[in-house]
Order: structure tokens, then sequence, then C-alpha cells
């Protein structure tokens, strides 16, 4: 008997949705495996009363999207290059990024 490669797909796919599928019940389980931990944090964050999330610490302009000041990336002078490597990591803010448009 041959194997026909239409017989070789499904196998195939099938095997990829089996692991489609469990990846959702890893992350599932991972989630309530994770709850305690999540639950310290959220309290250590009311302790300490941190305001909002700390994505990079080296410069102020890649510390929150959000937060980001126009022009502070070309505080040397406009063609200045970027020399703190996190900004090469985090694209500029959306409003940053409209072009004219306030």
């Amino acid at each position: 008997m041959r194997t026909r490669k239409s017989h070789l797909l499904l196998v195939y796919l099938t095997l990829n949705l089996i692991a489609f599928c469990g990846m959702f019940v890893q992350a599932a389980h991972q989630r309530s495996a994770s709850q305690a931990v999540l639950q310290r944090n959220r309290t250590l964050v009311r302790q300490l009363g941190l305001t909002d999330l700390c994505l990079f610490t080296d410069a102020r302009y890649t510390r929150h999207p959000a937060m980001a000041d126009l022009h502070t990336p070309f505080q040397d002078y406009p063609m200045s290059f970027e020399h703190f490597p996190s900004g090469s990591l985090m694209p500029p803010p959306p409003h940053l990024r409209s072009h004219g448009a306030h």
C-alpha cells in the first residue's frame, strides 16, 4: 500500500491541531499556577504605590510610551543618534507617528 501525499498532509495537520490545542491547555494550567505570584505582585504594587508600567530604565522617553515627550530623543540636536539601546527596541507612541495631525 502506497502512502498518498494527501494522507501525509492530513497527519501533519492533525498533529499541528493537537499541538495547537495543547498550547491552550498549557496556558490555562500556567495561568492557574501563577495566580499566587500575580496576587503578590498586586499587593506589592498597592503597598508601594506604584503608578505605571516602566518598560526600560535608561531613558525617560522609553520608560512608558504614553508619557513620551515629543523632543526628548533629539535633545542634543534633531539628527542625533539614539544612544540608549532600548530606543531601538521600542517604536514611538502612535500619537507621535501621526504626520502633522494633532
